[in-house]
Order: C-alpha cells, then sequence, then structure tokens
C-alpha cells in the first residue's frame, strides 16, 4: 500500500513507542531494526514505516550517517514524507545528536522549515513557553537531570537547540498554538520569512497537538516525540490518501518462559523493579563487578532457574551508585559491560527456552535486540501509553518484546506487561 510516512528514531524503544501511537489509527505499521540491507518492493510497504536506529548517544557524523542511510531506504520504499523521532524528554548529548540528524534530513527532503515538538502529554510531558516539563517539573528539576548517559540540565529547547544546528531557532508559543491551525501557519510563515528555519512548538494537551498535525502535517519533515506523530494519521485519511480497509496482521500466541531485563536507572525503573523483585527470583548486576569478572555469575544464576519461572535480572541502580561506577569504570565503559551482559543473558535465556521478554532502558533494548538478531517487529496491543507487545520471529521460533523506555509505565508495569500478553 502507499507508504504515507518514513519515520526514522533515534532508539529502539522510541521506535517501538512510535509505532505504537501511529498503530492506534488501524492502519499498518511496520518496525524494521536497524537500515534494512535489502531494496523494498514498494507494493509490500506499510503505510507508516518505522526504521529503529541506536544512535542517541553515538558520535554526531556516525549517527547522520545511520539517518541517511534510513533515509535513502524510505525513499527508495516509496516515502515523500517524513518524521524524526527522539525522545519526549528530548535526550541529547551535550554535543548533541537531535539538530544536526535533522539539519540533514531537511537538506535531502528540501524542508526549507520543521517543527520540534517532544511533548508527549498523555505520559506527562509537556512545552510550554519553549521550555519542557516532565509532570509539573521542569526538565531539568526532574530525575531526567541524573540520567547516567544524557542527562538534562536545561529545560529551554531553544538553548539546547540552538548549539546543535547550524540554523535559526524560533519558538510558536501556546498563544499561538490555542488559536488554531490557521494561526499556527501564519506564525510558522511568518518566522520563515525572518530566516528561521527550526521552529519549536508548545503543546500541554493532546488539542494542541492536534492543532499542531493539522498546521504541519503535509510539510516533507516533521520532528518530535510520538504523540505529535500519533496525530498524523487522521489527517491522512481525511486527505483520502489512507482507507481502514487493510485488515490488521495476525499475531502469534507465544508460549515460554519470561524474564524481565532492565539497564535502566531511570527513577519509574527504579520503583518497577523495587516492586517486581518482590515477587519472582532476582538478580542484580554490579557494573564494576561485570568489568572485573564477567557476565559468568548471572548466566550461571540464569541456567539455575526454572525455565519457565518468571525472572527478573537488572543493573538498576540509585543515582550515587551510578555515579560511583562512571567514577570507577568512565561513563561510556559503565554502561557498556551492563549493555554487554545484559546482551550475552537474553541470548543464554533464549537458549533456555525463555520466549517472551520485557527489556527496560533505550540502549538495553538496542543491544538485546541485536542480541537476539531481530530484524524485524509486528506491532502487538499497548501495555501503557508508548508501551506495545511486540513480536519477531528468531531462528525460527516466535517471540514477544516489549521495550519500554525508562520513564514510561506505572509501578506495577512488569506484572501488567505479562498479564496484558495472556489477555491478547
Amino acid at each position: 500500500m502507499t507508504l504515507l510516512l518514513g519515520c526514522i528514531a533515534d532508539d529502539f524503544t522510541g521506535a517501538t513507542d512510535l509505532a505504537a501511537l501511529l498503530a492506534r489509527s488501524g492502519l499498518p505499521v511496520s518496525l524494521r531494526i536497524g537500515v534494512p540491507q535489502e531494496k523494498r518492493d514498494r507494493s509490500e510497504t506499510a503505510a507508516f514505516e518505522v526504521i529503529a536506529l541506536k544512535c542517541r548517544t553515538s558520535p554526531i557524523d556516525m549517527s547522520v550517517k545511520q539517518a541517511r542511510q534510513a533515509l535513502d531506504w524510505l525513499k527508495e520504499a516509496g516515502a515523500s514524507r517524513f518524521f524524526w523521532k527522539y525522545c519526549s524528554t528530548f535526550d541529547s548529548t551535550a554535543e548533541g545528536n537531535i539538530g544536526p540528524v535533522a539539519e540533514m534530513l531537511m537538506a535531502e527532503t528540501g524542508a526549507a522549515q520543521t517543527i520540534y515538538c517532544p511533548a508527549f502529554p498523555e505520559n506527562g510531558r509537556s512545552v510550554f513557553m519553549g521550555h519542557l516539563f516532565v509532570g509539573e517539573q521542569l526538565l531539568s528539576e526532574s530525575p531526567m537531570k541524573d540520567h547516567p548517559l544524557t542527562p538534562m540540565r536545561d529545560s529551554s529547547l531553544v538553548r539546547l537547540l540552538t548549539p546543535q544546528v547550524a540554523g535559526a531557532v524560533g519558538l510558536a508559543n501556546r498563544n499561538v498554538v490555542v488559536k488554531g491551525a490557521a494561526a499556527l501557519r501564519v506564525k510558522l510563515a511568518q518566522l520563515g520569512s525572518d530566516g528561521v528555519q527550526h521552529v519549536i512548538v508548545d503543546a500541554v494537551c493532546d488539542d494542541d497537538l492536534r492543532t499542531i498535525a493539522a498546521a504541519s502535517f503535509d510539510m516533507p519533515l516533521l520532528t518530535g516525540g510520538s504523540a505529535i506523530a500519533g496525530q498524523l494519521p487522521q489527517f491522512y485519511i481525511e486527505q483520502g490518501l489512507a482507507s481502514l480497509s487493510e485488515h490488521r496482521l495476525a499475531l502469534p500466541k507465544v508460549a515460554g518462559g519470561s524474564i524481565v531485563l532492565s539497564g535502566s536507572c531511570s527513577a519509574m525503573t527504579r520503583r518497577q523493579v523495587a516492586n517486581y523483585a518482590g515477587q519472582v527470583a532476582s538478580l542484580r548486576l554490579d557494573p564494576i563487578a561485570l568489568a572485573e569478572e564477567s557476565a559468568d555469575t548471572a548466566l550461571e544464576w540464569l541456567r539455575r532457574q526454572s525455565a519457565d519461572a518468571p525472572k527478573l535480572i537488572y543493573a538498576t541502580a540509585e543515582p550515587g551508585e551510578v555515579r560511583r561506577a562512571q567514577e570507577q569504570l568512565g561513563r561510556h565503559k559503565a554502561g557498556q559491560v551492563v549493555e554487554d551482559a545484559l546482551s550475552e543473558i537474553a541470548r543464554a535465556a533464549f537458549d533456555c527456552g525463555t520466549r517472551r521478554f520485557v527489556v527496560a532502558g533505550g540502549e538495553t533494548s538496542g543491544a538485546i535486540t541485536q542480541a537476539l538478531g531481530v530484524t524485524h517487529l509486528a506491532i502487538g496491543p499497548e501495555i501503557a501509553p508508548g508501551v506495545p507487545w511486540t513480536f519477531a520471529t528468531v531462528e525460527g521460533e516466535a517471540i514477544a518484546l516489549a521495550l519500554k523506555s525508562g520513564n514510561f509505565g506505572g509501578e506495577g508495569f512488569f506484572m501488567d506487561a505479562f498479564d496484558r500478553l495472556e489477555a491478547a
């Protein structure tokens, strides 16, 4: 069918989040892990093609290169509109990949201007007067200020984006958005005539997102969180570009053991791990011990457990513990040893018969998905806003994967996830 929107996500959990919100429309969504190696027959594309990269914290030149390869594949598949997806908390390093990738995509798609809208009101992320809020807290005062890889110490999206791009950055604030799509189009045009290529757009509720989508859905390139993308399908349908006649994909029933693997140290994941650890067999990983002794102890523990029993293995830790590990190992190595260990454990769990995986953390999800050799995911039911079950085939066996961004879901998310899978 016609490819309506080609999407590039900067990490795997962000990609599943985006795919879940697009799938709410009832139109087909295809999620690919990494840039596919094969060219795609245009007759086989879904309405929404999402390519998941693992480039959020990569060097800028590497991120831009990967995004360009994804763009080329999407163009070849027939896309003429594109979406650059990043986290609803604008996660980026001091160097920042969001702006450089956006500028490359603008140049390659002929976009004179684009918008930046990470707001996700359903999950408590909003943008007001250009400042990003997590719930009622400014981003810089939220637990995101202590993120181990991308500590967010400023809440102003204009200040965060400006050093990342060569073009001018401007703001369309909520006073404009509440006046409606026509007023927002006028504001965007005014900013464009003033030479502003990059526009932060305020949104504090879903009505704001609908207004923004109405004003911008025909732009060649949009950027933001999944929530603004989730508003786009209705406009494609209203324009007659797609219909809901396509049947939904049948999803497999997945039996086999279950495991939760968590590398996230976000505030919500810490509460989720504490909640679940009291209910199932659990093992905590220490990055310093992993660096000294490898993951053999954890693998031995895993093999002693019943294959069918639910299990939890986690490197989730309090901010002070994370700082101590980073001071001893360095920030990159402290994260890498955890990713490597959890990837090895995931592979061993599969060999032991585990077929249902919940993974917490964007970087961890990327590493584990690659370790399992997953390249294509079907989108299943949502467990919590932005976190769906997904399904893939590994060595001829169906597996279920839930890839969770650190701060998504409630305290009982892990148990809820497996209950949701049983009911699907």
